[in-house]
């Protein structure tokens, strides 16, 4: 016997019985794009590894440790994408939908990265993001926060909490950077050997540790407000502002940093207590150098991703999107009933709109076909019998309500089906 192959570990179904969360996710998500000006985007599963490690960074656990890279046959290294917003500049830089009027953009799908399944954190995980180029100013940033809190407001997320910071710009970071990385190195010795490793790396994800020892020992590090020109603190100060006036609650936090290389300015992630130490579920940022990474002319952005995982876990712990339901089921029993049943589903489904039937295949008695028509959720069973079929009728059983059955002309279905769609 030969044994069945299963999923690739941190490689998971999303099976019917979850698949509503998902879509309403989803759905909920095109639609506020949609009401804020943001055009969709879809980008390649693969890209070249030169589009990663431009923007990441080659000293990111991301390009060095998690990417799915390999040759092609033509000897060119090639990735699965770890995340979207590389992929979506270089689509914008390539064809030229930049350096003109501001463009707002967004993208979903898998993204892949070689990490310890756990979860909320898979190896490929799904993420749907939005980006805003061509603007610099703290505007944009509120435009980005405002579009997520509208989000979380539409899909009834009324848990998660906004947490912002200011990375300033390259210069301000990397003056911080060399003080934050000599305080590092002068407590040494009270860091574990992944922490001093990352330090060496890039000392500023020292700082998103979720160690309790390392989080103790950074109260008494240094803070990159501190290092903020006049500039960069207007701009943070005018976002606040701007918040304010929108009444969206947000709270600063000064250890707030992003895993990638081209962030600056405002950087923010929305959290929730309620996934346990996967508490991030949305994070982004402005990144005005990102797009000269990848070798164009210099212009600004700003945008987040979000976990579809994590937000699916929330939107299930809700228990308030129930799965679609199913109107109705087709029972047909006796001579010529198979394709009278089949060709009165065929003109029901498209004449009454949204309509949600199912019918009955395998054949089957009256009772076993009953069963099903249970089983499967309807409101109604539509019963084909031999009487029915000689006579144009349909005799319409109701499984949930317990009302009478009655009997309607095969003719007249359409416009009684669509009156009750209508009235449940």
């Amino acid at each position: 016997m030969i044994s069945p192959i299963r999923s690739i570990r941190g490689m998971n179904d999303i099976l019917p019985a979850d698949i509503h969360y998902w879509q309403t996710l989803e759905a909920t998500a095109e639609h506020v794009f949609a009401t804020h000006g943001f055009d969709q985007i879809r980008i390649p599963l693969l890209e070249k590894t030169d589009v990663f490690k431009r923007a990441i960074g080659t000293a990111t656990d991301v390009v060095s440790k998690e990417m799915y890279s390999f040759d092609d046959r033509n000897g060119e290294s090639l990735s699965l994408r770890p995340e979207g917003t590389a992929g979506v500049v270089r689509a914008a830089l390539q064809n030229g939908l930049l350096y003109g009027p501001v463009k707002r953009l967004w993208y979903s799908g898998p993204m892949f990265r070689y990490e310890r399944p756990q979860k909320g954190r898979s190896r490929q995980f799904h993420q749907i993001g939005a980006e805003l180029f061509g603007a610099t100013g703290p505007d944009a940033d509120l435009e980005i926060l405002a579009l997520g809190t509208r989000l979380w407001s539409d899909l009834g997320l009324t848990s998660l909490r906004l947490e912002i910071n200011s990375l300033g710009n390259s210069e301000e970071r990397a003056s911080y950077r060399d003080q934050l990385y000599a305080f590092l190195v002068a407590h040494k010795s009270e860091l574990d050997e992944q922490t001093n490793e990352r330090a060496e790396r890039n000392p500023l994800r020292v700082l998103d540790s979720k160690d309790p020892d390392v989080q103790t020992l950074l109260e008494n590090a240094p803070l990159l407000a501190d290092h903020l020109g006049e500039e960069s603190r207007g701009h943070f100060e005018q976002l606040k502002r701007y918040l304010d006036r929108l009444e969206i609650e947000f709270h600063v936090n000064p250890r707030l940093v992003r895993g990638l290389d081209y962030y600056c300015h405002t950087v923010f992630e929305w959290m929730t207590d309620e996934l346990g130490a996967q508490g991030t579920v949305c994070a982004g940022g402005r990144y005005d150098n990102l797009v000269e990474l990848q070798g164009g002319k210099p212009w600004p952005g700003i945008g987040f991703a979000m976990g579809e995982e994590r937000l699916v876990e929330l939107l299930r712990q809700k228990d308030a999107i129930t799965p679609p339901v199913v109107h109705a089921y087709l029972v047909a029993v006796g001579e010529n009933s198979a394709e009278t049943a089949l060709e009165l589903a065929y003109h029901l489904r498209a004449g009454v709109p949204g309509l949600h039937l199912v019918a009955n295949l395998n054949g089957g008695s009256f009772k076993t076909q009953f069963k099903r028509a249970d089983r499967s959720g309807a409101y109604l069973a539509l019963v084909l019998g031999e009487d029915e079929i000689r006579n144009g009728k349909i005799t319409v059983k109701f499984l949930r309500s317990g009302d009478d059955q009655l009997t309607i002309d095969r003719n007249q279905a359409g416009d009684w089906i669509r009156s009750y769609i209508d009235s449940i």
